[in-house]
């Protein structure tokens, strides 16, 4: 990549911005939502209130007390990283996200291992498990406890939900983000309940036997003494936050799609901080240490505190809004990962049918059908391995992330190595920030991969080593090995023509290369 430096009258780019094929050729409907909606879908990826359901409790196992400033310490590699994300997509704005920006400043192999292989088999994993979520919690809404207990039964509707949200997916983008905004409104109602029924059990001295009142040093990350037990829990903090990036799948339909994705980035990351922080807060108080990580508790914090604190009938409002919080996710997958597919082949590092739109709702629609048939699979897959497996699963997704994560972070860092030069704002906010982010996930992707190493981690091993550890390496390893297949199927994207790190010059020559390539 070119790195010289222009005229002190010219901005100081890294190099010309990429000429991505354009939202008219892509078929994509520019303009469709603005920045409510897209807040809405990147909050809903993240799905809040079942991140914290399931994972507070082993949070508060790791930190006690010190969970506030877990979440708050857990919270700043992904600031840093969202700085990336943001400066990036004002660059080169394009529904490929993460996958066109490695591309254009580390080349294809890294562009396609980093920015499509990785973070699509995280996704595809976390499809299948928020799919059995949503279809548990559910039925347990329903007071149908007893088909929830049947894998089959489970894995049957599970796949249905991920029909009906292909379904969604493919009516539009507008209907999607407006549906968004009502699962992730009942969400927020949910747990701004919860804390207000927990904070007033603490003001009237209803609270747990054992439980303390909350105190600044909660928010103190250092007032545990336990520099392991933090980093642990910082870690299982930092992956609960992951998700919020789907919204950049959106940009080429937004009112502004180099400043409006950008900004939700921002205003999703510190949404879910206020909400995690004071929700984590309401939950030690109400119930303490002890109440939290008892083993009836621990891994279903709000399902089973939730009536405690609030009542038998907004305690089932909680469930279901945990429920809904596993299918909003599930839909926002349905939008992001065709998407990203969508600009894969755009630029030849996917069969060419991945670009085929719908003309008149003008959504992926053969990339979204795929999204299902294999997500469906997956599902099934895994699932008639073992009925513990799609969460041993869930568990390597977190190398997935931080891998992914550290990649972008680093790319922004290059390729606005020269602004950095002459603008102080640069150095801090496209350099050091995110090369703080990119060292703290790659340290996160070390410690968790130590971590997985031991035959004890989740209770499985294979070979003396943990379970967890040979499916996510294994699943990292497998994308290099595709990556050696297809490279010689898609030369023209892995021979660095499509997107090179400087630029080409027209539209129509990346279609010329994109035809000589099919010919071939």
């Amino acid at each position: 990549m070119s790195h010289h430096l222009p005229p002190p009258t010219a901005p100081p780019l890294a190099a010309p911005p990429l000429t991505s094929p354009s939202v008219a050729t892509k078929g994509l409907k520019a303009g469709s939502i603005g920045i409510g909606p897209t807040v809405a879908l990147g909050l809903a990826a993240v799905a809040p209130a079942y991140s914290l359901a399931v994972t507070l409790g082993f949070v508060v196992l790791a930190v006690g007390t010190s969970t506030p400033a877990a979440f708050l310490l857990g919270f700043l590699p992904i600031l840093f990283t969202a700085f990336a994300f943001r400066d990036l997509n004002r660059e080169m704005p394009d529904c490929g996200g993460v996958f066109v920006w490695i591309s254009r400043v580390f080349g294809p192999w890294a562009g396609w291992f980093f920015g499509g292989w990785v973070p699509q088999v995280a996704t595809f994993i976390a499809s299948a498990a928020l799919a059995q979520v949503a279809t548990t919690y559910l039925l347990t809404f329903l007071g149908l406890g007893w088909a929830a207990s049947q894998p089959a039964i489970v894995v049957a509707i599970a796949c249905g939900l991920i029909a009906l949200s292909a379904v969604v997916a493919a009516r539009g983008i507008e209907l999607s983000a407006w549906l968004q905004y009502a699962l992730i409104a009942l969400q927020l109602i949910a747990l701004g309940g919860f804390c207000v029924g927990a904070f007033t059990a603490m003001a009237a001295g209803t609270s747990a036997a054992g439980a303390v009142p909350p105190g600044l040093e909660w928010f103190n990350p250092f007032a545990s003494g336990d520099l392991s037990g933090l980093v642990h829990g910082v870690i299982l903090c930092l992956f609960i936050y992951w998700g919020w990036d789907a919204l950049i799948a959106v940009n080429e339909e937004t009112t502004d799609r180099k400043g409006t994705p950008g900004r939700a980035v921002v205003i999703t990351t510190v949404i879910l901080l206020l909400f995690y922080v004071v929700t984590a807060t309401a939950a030690v108080g109400f119930a303490g240490t002890a109440g939290i990580t008892d083993p009836a508790t621990v891994s279903d914090v709000l399902s089973v505190l939730g009536p405690q604190a609030t009542g038998g009938v907004f305690g089932q409002v909680i469930v279901l809004a945990v429920g809904l919080s596993a299918l909003a996710a599930l839909m926002t997958v349905a939008i992001s990962n065709p998407r990203g597919w969508l600009s894969m082949g755009s630029y030849g590092a996917l069969p060419i049918s991945t670009t085929k739109m719908h003309t008149a709702r003008r959504t992926p629609t053969t990339s979204i059908i795929w999204w299902a048939l294999l997500s469906i699979a997956v599902t099934v897959v895994l699932a008639s391995i073992s009925s513990d497996f799609i969460g041993l699963a869930i568990l390597s997704v977190g190398l997935m992330i931080a891998g992914y994560y550290a990649a972008t972070a680093l790319a922004c860092v290059v390729y606005f190595a020269p602004q950095m030069r002459t603008s102080a704002s640069s150095l801090w906010l496209k350099g050091i920030l995110p090369g703080l982010g990119a060292l703290l996930m790659a340290g996160a992707f070390v410690y968790s991969a130590i971590d997985m190493l031991s035959p004890d981690y989740a209770g499985l091993s294979w070979l003396g080593i943990g379970t967890v550890f040979w499916i996510g390496i294994g699943a990292l390893a497998l994308g290099v090995l595709v990556i050696a297949i297809i490279r010689l199927k898609l030369r023209a994207y892995f021979s660095g023509q499509t997107i090179p790190r400087g630029t080409f010059s027209t539209r129509s020559e990346l279609q010329s290369i994109l035809s000589s390539e099919t010919e071939a």
